[in-house]
C-alpha cells in the first residue's frame, strides 16, 4: 500500500493552484452576493484542460481518473471557490455518457463536457420520490421516433447555465412493480421544458430550479444506455463520483477555513500571546485536522477503487459523510477562533457555512449513508 500521492497528481493540484490565482474567495463572494456566474474562472479551467481531466482523451478529456477531477475540486475549495458544476457535468454527466453514452452521444455531447466548452445538468430528484428512486413520477413514453417526458424535477443544480440536462424517468415497470429507469439527453431550450427558481438562503453562483416536464418531446437517440435499465450505471457511473466529488469540494473548504483559522490564531494577541498559544482555542483546531485528514484518506481510497473499477459504493459514501461532518468542524471552529469576526463579511468565513452544510443533506443525507452502512456493511435488517 502506498499513500504518497503520485507525482501527476501533485503538478495538477500545483497546476490548478496557479490557473485559478487570482479566483479566490473574494472573487466568489462578490460573484455569489451579485447573484453573478463564475465564468471567466469556469474559463480558466477549460484553457487549463481541468475541467475533463478524468474523461478519455479520445473526446477532449485528459485521460486521467475521478480522484484527479475530484483533486481540481479539493484545491479551487481550498482558495475558498467551491464550484458544484464540477461535481454535476463532467464528474456524474461525464462518468454516465463515457460509460453508457453511444458514439455519437460522446461525439456531440461528451466532448464539449470534457473541453468544458458546455455544461449538462443532471435531474434526478422530485418532490415525492425523495431518495427511493424507484417511485419517481416522471415518466418517458413512447411516441413514434422518440419518447414523450412528463412530470416534475426538484432542486436541479444550474439548469439555466447548462446547455442539456441528464433526465432520470420512469419508462416501465419490473416484475415487482417498481418503476424501471432510464436516462435521456434533454435540451433546456426544449419545447415544453419550463423551470422556476427556488430561492434559497445559500450564497452560491449556482441557482436551483424546479423543471417542469409538459410532453416533452425526446429523440430515440437521446436515450443514454438501454431503455429501463439506468439503475446500475447510473448508480456506478453517477452516483459514486457524485458523492466522491462532493466531499472532495467541502474537504477543500475544511482546509480554506483552517488555514484562516491559523493565521488568526498566530497573528492575533490577547495577555501578549497569540491566542493559538491557548488549548481552548489550540486543541478543537488540531481535532478539526485529525477529523479533516481522516475524510480525505476515505475519499482518496473511495476514488482508487472507483478508478480501479472495483465497487466504490461503500467507500464513496463513507467518505461523503465523513467529509461534510469534517468540513463543517473545520468551518465552525474557524468561526469560533475569529470570535466576532467570524461573522464579518470581510473574514470570508461565515458565507461558506450554506454550501458546507448542504452536504449534509445532499447529493443524499446522512441518514441514508446510515441505512446502506447498517444494511450493506453490518448485515443488519433493512429499515426502510
Amino acid at each position: 500500500m502506498d499513500f504518497t500521492e503520485p507525482d501527476e497528481r501533485k503538478l495538477l493540484r500545483d497546476a490548478v493552484r496557479k490557473a485559478a490565482a487570482g479566483f479566490g474567495h473574494d472573487y466568489y463572494a462578490q460573484k455569489a452576493r451579485a447573484g453573478e456566474k463564475t465564468t471567466e474562472l469556469w474559463q480558466a479551467l477549460a484553457d487549463g484542460g481541468f475541467v475533463g481531466v478524468n474523461l478519455p482523451e479520445a473526446f477532449g478529456g485528459g485521460g486521467m481518473g475521478i480522484g484527479d477531477l475530484a483533486a481540481v475540486a479539493e484545491e479551487l475549495s481550498a482558495l475558498g471557490s467551491p464550484l458544484l458544476f464540477l461535481v454535476i457535468s463532467p464528474a456524474i454527466c461525464g462518468e454516465v455518457l463515457a460509460r453508457c453514452g453511444s458514439e455519437e452521444q460522446k461525439r456531440t455531447f461528451l466532448a464539449p463536457i470534457a473541453t468544458g466548452r458546455r455544461r449538462m445538468a443532471f435531474a434526478l430528484t422530485e418532490p415525492d420520490a425523495g431518495s427511493n428512486s424507484h417511485n419517481l413520477s416522471t415518466t418517458a413514453v413512447r411516441d413514434g421516433e422518440g419518447f414523450r417526458l412528463r412530470g416534475q424535477k426538484y432542486y436541479i443544480s444550474g439548469v439555466d447555465e447548462a446547455e442539456q440536462v441528464l433526465v432520470v424517468a420512469r419508462s416501465g415497470k419490473d416484475a415487482k412493480g417498481r418503476g424501471r429507469l432510464s436516462l435521456f439527453v434533454v435540451d433546456t431550450d426544449a419545447p415544453g421544458l419550463r423551470k422556476t427558481l427556488i430561492p434559497c438562503e445559500i450564497p452560491s453562483t449556482e441557482k436551483q430550479y424546479t423543471l417542469f416536464f409538459d410532453d416533452v418531446f425526446v429523440p430515440k437517440d437521446r436515450l443514454v444506455g438501454p431503455e429501463g435499465e439506468a439503475l446500475r450505471p447510473l448508480l456506478l457511473g453517477g452516483l459514486n463520483p457524485e458523492r466522491i466529488m462532493g466531499a472532495a469540494m467541502v474537504l477543500g473548504t475544511g482546509r480554506y477555513a483552517l488555514a484562516k483559522a491559523c493565521a488568526y490564531a498566530n497573528a492575533r494577541k490577547v495577555w501578549s500571546v497569540p491566542i493559538g498559544a491557548h488549548q481552548g482555542l489550540a486543541h478543537p483546531l488540531a481535532k478539526a485536522k485529525i477529523e479533516l485528514e481522516l475524510a480525505r484518506l476515505m475519499t482518496e481510497k473511495a476514488a482508487w477503487l472507483y478508478d480501479d473499477g472495483q465497487d466504490a459504493g461503500e467507500a464513496a459514501n463513507m467518505a461523503k459523510y465523513a467529509a461534510a461532518e469534517a468540513a463543517l468542524a473545520c468551518l465552525d471552529q474557524a468561526i469560533q477562533v475569529h470570535g466576532g469576526n467570524g461573522f464579518a463579511s470581510e473574514f470570508g468565513l461565515m458565507d461558506l457555512w450554506g454550501v458546507t452544510r448542504l452536504a449534509r443533506t445532499a447529493p443524499v443525507s446522512r441518514e441514508m449513508i446510515l441505512n446502506f452502512v447498517a444494511e450493506h456493511s453490518l448485515g443488519l435488517p433493512r429499515s426502510y
